[in-house]
């Protein structure tokens, strides 16, 4: 197994065990980097926010670049392992799941309501027991593809770069990317630079999404053909019509953002979602975790095999040609 293929792993089993740290965590750092920065070259214009998001998504990989000349296999794995476990958050988001699970299946609405505010930004003020879950479920959707899935496929393409830079990326997205009169142009790199990053590992975690879901498979890709592309993100959309088959059930609907409404398609065929099948989505995550784990490690050992094979030598000394 190739270093960055062994430190993918480790990195995802120190998260799976250890989950986010609870001071100091790196991310944390790079945002209030990040929000010092602003400060300095905020303007209602997309060339600010262009200079913004690649100094940031830029240094961020840049970090990484000494780890991929380290000559120790054992330096490479360590680093490799600690970097994704900071940037991995599949822990950290089945806690979440699971607190608001437990408040909704306990018959304390508020208390449900009021937790799903550390999962997503709409309004949830108003949400009813399957507001509640559909919430969750779609949230779990789509942090499984891009606080998961995604980070696994840049660290088995370019390593901890790849790991760190995607990372970035996705933090920047959550501080500015999102549609507001501040944001909305000074952001809008960020957004979309997230919104590529996220490309290959949304497709991905579809595509697993029904490998881990035997029986329902048919349903997985049906739904993801009907419906992915009528949602407002080109990778959320992807995933969480994917769970949506694979759960049987039926996402999408309305979402209040403050004074904005998304009036969003319909994704899956089936009832609305219920308190119960949040533990059905968290266990499809952790599946779709695993199997995106196996397939980045394999990918980057046998790219590692391939590197290292000797070069063909291209003709000879002797003999025609």
């Amino acid at each position: 197994m190739s270093a960055t293929a062994a430190g993918l792993v480790l990195g995802y089993a120190a998260d799976a065990v250890l989950g986010d740290p609870r001071r100091g965590h790196p991310v944390a750092g790079f945002g209030m980097v990040a929000a010092h920065l602003e400060r300095g070259l905020y303007a209602d214009r997309r060339l600010p926010g262009v200079a913004f998001t690649l100094l940031l998504v830029g240094g961020a990989s840049a970090l990484g670049l000494p780890v991929r000349r380290l000559r120790s296999p054992a330096l490479r794995t360590g680093l490799t392992a600690v970097a994704t476990w900071a940037v991995l958050g599949g822990r950290s988001l089945d806690r979440e799941a699971a607190a608001v699970e437990r408040l909704l299946t306990g018959g304390d609405l508020p208390g449900a309501r009021q937790r799903l505010t550390h999962l997503v930004g709409r309004d949830t003020t108003v949400l009813d027991e399957s507001g509640v879950a559909r919430a969750v479920v779609e949230s779990v959707a789509e942090n499984s593809s891009d606080a998961v899935v995604a980070p696994l496929v840049w660290g088995a393409v370019a390593g901890v770069p790849g790991l760190l830079g995607h990372r970035a990326a996705n933090t920047l997205d959550a501080m500015v990317g999102h549609r507001s009169q501040r944001y909305e142009r000074f952001g809008w790199a960020a957004a979309r630079l997230d919104d590529l990053l996220n490309l290959p590992g949304a497709r991905l975690a579809g595509l697993l999404t029904a490998v881990v879901s035997p029986g329902r498979s048919a349903a997985v890709v049906r739904a993801w053909r009907r419906g992915a592309a009528a949602h407002p993100s080109p990778n959320a959309g992807v995933v969480e019509a994917a769970f949506a088959g694979a759960l049987g059930v039926t996402l999408g609907g309305t979402n209040v953002y403050g004074t904005r409404v998304e009036h969003r398609a319909r994704l899956g065929d089936g009832p609305a979602p219920t308190a119960y099948d949040i533990a059905g989505a968290r266990r499809l995550a952790r599946r779709l975790g695993l199997s995106a784990l196996v397939t980045a490690a394999g990918v980057s050992a046998a790219a590692a095999g391939v590197r290292s094979r000797p070069a063909s030598r291209i003709g000879g000394s002797t003999g025609s040609r």
